[in-house]
C-alpha cells in the first residue's frame, strides 16, 4: 500500500500543484539531488515548483547519462555523473539525499564537509553511531541537517498531537502503530530487500516508530520487551516484516506501543491484496480511543476517528491546511512534502519552522531501530561498505 501511496502522490502534485509555480526571488535557495530515485519527483521536485525560494539546481547520479535524463526530464540546469562532482560545486546552497539507505550516512557527512546543508532521507543513518558522529559533524559546521519525516510536518498530524496534549482524554495508556504494502509489490531486486544497502522493513517503513515517538513525545524507550522478525527467503539477514512491543518511560509512567511493519503483507485468503492498509497508528488514552488513518500521506486522504468511551460517542476530524501549528500558513493542496520544504527553508534562512525533526530525535530514532533489531536477533544495520557497488542511481 506504501507503494501505491507514493504513486498516487506523484499524481496529485502533478495535478494541484501544477499552476501554482512561483517565481523565483533572487536569493533563492538552490538544492542538487544526490540520486535520481523515483521518490525525487514527490519529495522535492514538484514542492520546489511551488516555492518562490528554491531552485532545484542540480542532480547526481553514477550514471551521467540517468542524471542527463532527469534533469531535461525536469527542467534541472545542471547533471552530474557522480555525487561528488555536485558536492563539489560551489553555487549549491543545499542538498537533497534520497539514496539508499547503508549509503545515507556516508554522503550526509561529504555534503556537510562540503559545506552543504542536508535534507536526508530517512532513516537517518544505519545505525546510532553513525547518526552520533553525522550530528556532532553538523553541529561544528553550524550547517542545518534534517530526517526528512515529512508526515510531521502536515497538520493533520499536528493536530492529532493537540488533541494529546490538551489533556481532554486523559494520559496515553498505549499506541499499535502498522505499516504494511501486499505481497508482490515490491520486486525481489528492488535495494529494499538488499543488506548491504540497509534493506529490511523496519528501515524502510521507519515510520511506525516515528509515529509512536512523536505522539508519545518520547526519545528512546526504556526497553524493547519484544521483537520478531520476519526474515527474507533469499537473505535471513533482512527482515521482511517486523514486530515489536516498546515500552517507554514516561515520567514514571510507563506506556507500551506496539508496532508492525511488513514489506510482504500476506492477501486476505491468498487472493485479496490488503490496500485499505494504509499507515496508520491507534492511541488509547484513559478516556478515548484515537485512529489517525493514513497518518504518512495524510494530503491524499486521512481521517482521526475519535472515540469517546465516557459517551460512548465516535467523532471524526480532517485536517489539511491551518491548524494550531501552522496557522495561516499553507494551502489545503499543499503535500507532506511541501510543507516539509517550506520549514526545511525557515530553518536555512534562520526563521524558526512552525515544526522541525530535531537531531536529538534522530538519534533517539537510530537507538531504537538499533535496540529492535538486536532484541529480534538479526543485529544492528551496518553502513554500506565501499567495495559494494550499488545501483546506478
Amino acid at each position: 500500500m506504501a507503494m501505491l501511496l507514493q504513486i498516487t502522490t506523484f499524481l496529485q502534485q502533478y495535478l494541484y500543484e501544477k499552476g501554482h509555480e512561483q517565481p523565483k526571488e533572487p536569493d533563492a535557495l538552490r538544492i542538487g539531488i544526490l540520486s535520481t530515485a523515483m521518490i525525487n519527483s514527490a519529495a522535492l521536485i514538484r514542492p520546489a515548483q511551488t516555492h518562490g525560494g528554491v531552485i532545484v539546481s542540480a542532480i547526481a547520479s553514477r550514471n551521467l547519462q540517468q542524471a542527463q535524463e532527469h534533469a531535461k526530464k525536469y527542467g534541472i540546469p545542471k547533471a552530474y555523473g557522480s555525487y561528488q562532482e555536485l558536492l563539489d560545486e560551489p553555487g549549491i546552497d543545499a542538498v537533497y539525499i534520497s539514496l539508499p539507505n547503508g549509503m545515507h550516512g556516508t554522503w550526509a557527512r561529504k555534503a556537510l564537509e562540503a559545506g552543504k546543508h542536508v535534507l536526508l532521507e530517512k532513516p537517518f543513518t544505519s545505525n546510532a553511531d553513525e547518526a552520533r558522529q553525522l550530528v556532532k559533524l553538523a553541529q561544528e559546521k553550524n550547517l542545518v541537517l534534517v530526517e526528512a519525516f515529512h508526515w510531521q510536518f502536515h497538520p493533520a498530524a499536528h493536530s492529532v498531537k493537540a488533541i494529546l496534549d490538551s489533556g481532554k482524554y486523559g494520559q496515553v495508556l498505549r499506541t499499535y502503530a502498522r505499516m504494511t504494502t501486499p505481497t508482490g509489490s515490491i520486486p525481489r531486486s528492488d535495494i529494499r530487500w538488499q543488506f548491504a544497502l540497509g534493506g529490511g522493513s523496519l528501515m524502510d517503513m521507519t515510520y511506525v516508530i516515528s509515529s509512536t515517538r512523536y505522539f508519545l513525545d518520547a526519545g528512546t524507550p526504556r526497553e524493547v520487551a519484544e521483537a520478531k522478525a520476519r526474515p527474507t527467503r533469499e537473505d535471513p539477514r533482512v527482515d521482511e516484516a517486523m514486530e515489536a512491543t516498546l515500552r517507554f518511560d514516561l515520567n514514571g509512567r510507563m506506556v507500551e506501543g506496539k508496532i508492525y511493519s511488513d514489506m510482504d503483507r500476506a492477501n486476505v485468503l491468498g487472493l485479496i491484496p490488503r490496500v485499505w492498509e494504509t499507515p496508520s497508528i491507534e492511541i488509547e488514552t484513559e478516556h478515548a480511543i484515537i485512529y489517525f488513518y493514513n497518518f504518512m500521506m495524510p494530503h491524499l486522504y486521512h481521517y482521526i476517528q475519535i472515540y469517546d468511551k465516557r459517551t460512548g460517542q465516535t467523532h471524526t476530524e480532517k485536517h489539511y491546511s491551518g491548524g494550531p501549528q501552522w496557522g495561516t500558513r499553507g494551502e489545503p493542496w499543499w503535500s507532506t512534502y511541501r510543507y516539509q520544504l517550506e520549514a526545511f527553508v525557515d530553518q536555512v534562512r534562520g526563521r524558526v519552522p512552525p515544526h522541525w525533526v530535531t537531531l536529538e530525535s534522530s538519534i533517539a530514532q537510530m537507538e531504537t531501530i538499533d535496540a529492535i533489531y538486536e532484541k529480534s536477533g538479526l543485529g544492528k544495520r551496518l553502513p554500506t561498505p565501499e567495495s559494494v557497488d550499488p545501483p546506478r542511481v
